[in-house]
């Protein structure tokens, strides 16, 4: 092929991708019993402030403009600044048009009220469309949230106050603690756990636990498809079979990490033109990814196989 028609050819698939992000519409869902309706893609609340404020707001505008409704943030994301970088770019009515998540990881119910109020200050609002408790990860943890004094009951409390509208948890270390929790509440309106391509080979959150989640009619909020980076890092799939993957599966949204407004483009765009794949497709693509690597080694999130094994246990909103 020559080189002017390359280009010409280039030139014209970049025409027809941005046509397609501005004038495809954003596949929508509604997130369970929530009764929301958000958009399949959610953008990310930590790495949109890694090239900083200037470019973080660049890409929650932009976000905005492609038929993004859904926000995610949390209360130790960028040491606070995630909220507070969306409470600067949602002003002038923007936040009317939104829906904005955040999440408290203190197990208290005093401890995790702070929390929402210095959230919603931060924001600069008056309620969060979403309330998670954040990062769930041992039965530990699940004891102190349940306890008489803990978390839940400022989840309950709030919610009946009205500073927010809808509770859920998340986290991606154990299926057995997100197990423990459904059965413990039935007010739980959503939960969050990892969707990607090799989680069904190692502490299954697709097998073991979103199966009983849809069956409650909770909202379904996947993340980490592609396991912080490293599927791609480790050369298991690319970009494109991870989020179609992840999509493919019973989820109404995917929450997706980027850096800058091009990311966040070519996110949209995956998202814009997805096609599910059928159930052949996934079992080529699962018996491949089986060959490995797989487990804690790659998701490093979850546990490690074995009860002596040590890795350094990825903690959410730390770098990848």
């Amino acid at each position: 092929m020559q080189r002017r028609t390359f280009l010409q050819l280039t030139s014209a698939a970049l025409a027809s991708n941005a046509r397609l992000l501005a004038e495809a519409p954003m596949p929508m869902a509604t997130l369970g019993k929530t009764g929301m309706k958000v958009s399949r893609f959610t953008l990310g609340g930590y790495h949109y402030l890694r090239n900083g404020e200037e470019e973080g707001i660049r890409i929650i505008h932009r976000a905005i403009e492609l038929g993004v409704n859904f926000f995610d943030s949390a209360h130790k994301y960028n040491a606070g600044a995630s909220d507070t970088v969306y409470g600067k770019a949602l002003k002038g009515g923007l936040r009317q048009k939104v829906l904005l998540m955040s999440k408290a990881q203190f197990r208290e119910r005093y401890s995790a009220m702070q929390q929402l109020e210095e959230t919603l200050q931060r924001m600069q609002t008056d309620y969060l469309d979403l309330w998670q408790c954040h990062e769930v990860s041992t039965h530990e943890e699940v004891d102190r949230i349940l306890a008489p004094g803990g978390a839940l009951e400022a989840f309950v409390r709030a919610k009946e106050q009205g500073k927010v509208r809808h509770i859920g948890f998340s986290g991606h270390r154990d299926p057995t603690v997100h197990q423990r929790l459904l059965e413990a509440f039935d007010g739980w309106e959503t939960i969050q756990f990892p969707v990607n391509l090799i989680d069904p080979h190692y502490l299954s959150f697709i097998e073991n636990v979103l199966p009983k989640a849809r069956a409650k009619g909770l909202g379904i909020i996947a993340m980490k498809s592609n396991a912080i980076g490293n599927i791609t890092k480790n050369k298991v799939a690319t970009i494109a079979e991870c989020l179609r993957f992840a999509w493919s599966q019973d989820v109404d949204t995917l929450v997706s990490g980027v850096e800058t407004v091009r990311q966040l483009e070519e996110n949209v765009l995956a998202c814009k033109t997805f096609k599910k794949m059928s159930a052949e497709e996934q079992a080529a693509l699962l018996a491949r990814t089986k060959k490995g690597p797989y487990g804690s080694k790659i998701e490093q999130y979850k546990m490690p196989e074995r009860a002596d094994a040590w890795h350094r246990l990825h903690r959410d909103g730390e770098p990848a």
